[in-house]
């Protein structure tokens, strides 16, 4: 009962000093306003962000078109508010894909070690030997250029990290004594792992997947930048960028409204995970 109230306690003196950390508050105020907009997208925009009026390609900003349009007449104010939609899924599928495979293969690694820990770990190194955006340009090669495809690479590249995060917490957890005194007394390996271990890991998960959501937005944008995510004509900020990027001294707007929102968004997540490692790492608060 005791310990009980001390994490309802520890949880509560952590929540009062995230609401006093100037990053968190920014951070999920820009993050809460894109997911706003992302789920009143179809009453904040203003054109079908597929449309084009070849009549009214490049315009610059007006009451009409707010960030003016592109080369084939988009409206780009209704295509960024659209664009949320699917960076907001982006980062949401990444993160809970590659945190559950993270977290199976690093919790399986760091508690029974061995051979099993060996195994697991050299994949992942090998998947950490190349950088992330090459490999992620991999995997949709093989996969097929469409942005489904283009998430499912990010979510893939991003599951080594959750897996050695995991891996380092449990192998300093299952040495405990109330892990020890739990084996002595027979319970089974999945309780302990669920009721002993995983919740005494969720810090530095929370942390990491935070910022993880930020950079599988920022690593979605860059494959279709390249032409590997999006396909033509979908309002992703990545896509935009491509499209409109030979456009970037005659129509900056085209471009420079694409990369900002890109940019606050990731900014945003960062924001907020580097606050949660200020208010959850025992040793950045020691």
């Amino acid at each position: 009962m005791e310990e009980r109230k001390g994490e309802i306690a520890s949880r509560r003196r952590a929540y009062r000093q995230l609401l006093r950390h100037k990053s968190a508050v920014i951070g999920a105020s820009i993050i809460l306003f894109f997911v706003i907009v992302a789920i009143f997208a179809p009453l904040i925009a203003t054109h079908d962000p597929r449309d084009a009026d070849i009549m009214a390609r490049l315009k610059g900003w007006s009451k009409e078109h707010y960030f003016g349009t592109d080369k084939v007449g988009r409206d780009i104010f209704s295509r960024i508010v659209y664009g949320s939609q699917i960076s907001i899924k982006i980062g949401l599928f990444a993160m809970t894909f590659s945190v559950s495979i993270g977290t199976l293969l690093g919790t399986i690694a760091g508690y029974y070690g061995g051979r099993l820990d060996n195994g697991i770990m050299r994949v992942m190194d090998m998947m950490l030997a190349m950088p992330s955006i090459l490999l992620a340009m991999v995997i949709v090669t093989i996969l097929g250029q469409n942005l489904r495809n283009a998430i499912i690479a990010v979510s893939i590249v991003y599951i080594p990290q959750y897996a050695r995060i995991l891996r380092a917490s449990v192998l300093k957890i299952r040495e405990l004594e109330y892990v020890m005194s739990a084996k002595v007394i027979g319970a089974s390996d999945l309780r302990i792992i669920m009721t002993a271990v995983l919740p005494n890991c969720l810090a530095p998960l929370i942390v990491l997947a935070t910022l993880g959501m930020g950079g599988a937005i920022l690593d979605a944008a860059g494959l279709s930048f390249l032409g590997l995510g999006a396909e033509i004509g979908e309002p992703e900020w990545g896509a935009m960028l491509n499209e409109n990027r030979a456009l970037i001294r005659r129509a900056p707007w085209t471009v420079m409204t694409p990369g900002i929102a890109i940019f606050l968004v990731v900014l945003g997540f960062n924001l907020l995970g580097d606050a949660l490692r200020d208010v959850l790492d025992p040793q950045v608060k020691t």
